[in-house]
């Protein structure tokens, strides 16, 4: 009797075993900066929603504050008519300078997360990788981005339910999603970039604390510009969060705005929040 034939060693076995040997004798080749920083964004944002999904108790507290403003502060304006704004309601003017308030206070002090890193030794491990240090800045800028847009959420929908006039417009609410997270992500690149230089979780609060409320009360958010002092008129053209705010007034209120020349001042200082907090990230792991 004949002996049967051996079954021949399928190719893909042989090409597994091969790569195998191929990946010990030497290492897959990292991919290059641009093709890590739209992955670690998407990392980042993942992560910054996995916290709130287990713990949503922050977005509630934080809900508080804005809320009051709304409820208390703009109520009581929208009677006295003290303040010009265009012939529209108070309350209507404040909403999305509260929506951008909220959201600064959320990412000015998002230093603090990556103090904590470098405490508990994740930073060291993370910029032994080949992973750019751009990209990480960039990625927790955008994901404090996330945080503070489900924040603007929850402010919509209160200013909703005290019947602002906002507009349900998909791509002017698209395009509040956009003014939200590039202000964020500058606001967040600023925490990141005064923990670069205080290098503590303690002094970095006291200047989170020292410039909050400066940016917010210079800043267009619960007054026009054209009421201001002359000096109070130039910090505001200089403050990013006057022109988040006329960006989200134009988009959600229909009031006159600039919106080519806001998206172009929150591009450009988010670029320049990325490269200054980038440059100071080693400081950081030292």
């Amino acid at each position: 009797m004949s002996e049967a034939p051996a079954a021949p060693r399928t190719a893909s076995a042989d090409r597994a075993r091969e790569d195998g040997i191929g990946l010990l004798v030497q290492p897959p080749r990292p991919r290059a900066g641009w093709r890590v920083l739209p992955a670690r964004v998407v990392a980042m944002c993942a992560v910054e929603l996995q916290k709130l999904r287990h713990d949503r108790t922050e977005l509630y507290t934080r809900a508080v504050q804005p809320a009051l403003w709304l409820l208390i502060f703009g109520q009581t304006f929208t009677r006295i008519k003290a303040i010009p704004t265009q012939g529209i309601p108070y309350v209507d003017y404040l909403a999305p300078g509260i929506i951008a308030q909220s959201a600064m206070f959320i990412a000015i002090f998002y230093g603090i997360q990556i103090i904590w890193e470098r405490d508990a030794g994740i930073l060291n491990k993370l910029l032994v990788t080949p992973t750019p240090r751009s990209a990480l800045i960039t990625g927790k800028a955008f994901a404090a981005g996330v945080k503070s847009l489900m924040q603007a959420v929850v402010v919509i929908v209160i200013a909703a339910l005290l019947g602002v006039a906002l507009t349900w417009n998909p791509l002017r609410l698209l395009g509040v999603a956009a003014v939200v997270v590039l202000g964020s992500a500058f606001f967040s690149c600023l925490s990141m970039t005064i923990a670069g230089v205080v290098l503590s979780r303690d002094r970095l609060m006291g200047f989170g604390q020292a410039i909050t409320m400066p940016l917010f009360f210079g800043s267009n958010a619960l007054y026009p510009v054209s009421v201001m002092p002359g000096w109070l008129q130039a910090v505001s053209k200089a403050n990013p969060l006057s022109y988040q705010v006329d960006a989200l007034r134009g988009l959600l209120l229909g009031t006159p705005d600039h919106l080519a020349l806001d998206f172009a001042v929150l591009l450009v200082a988010a670029a320049l929040g990325i490269a200054a907090a980038s440059s100071l990230l080693g400081r950081l792991a030292r």
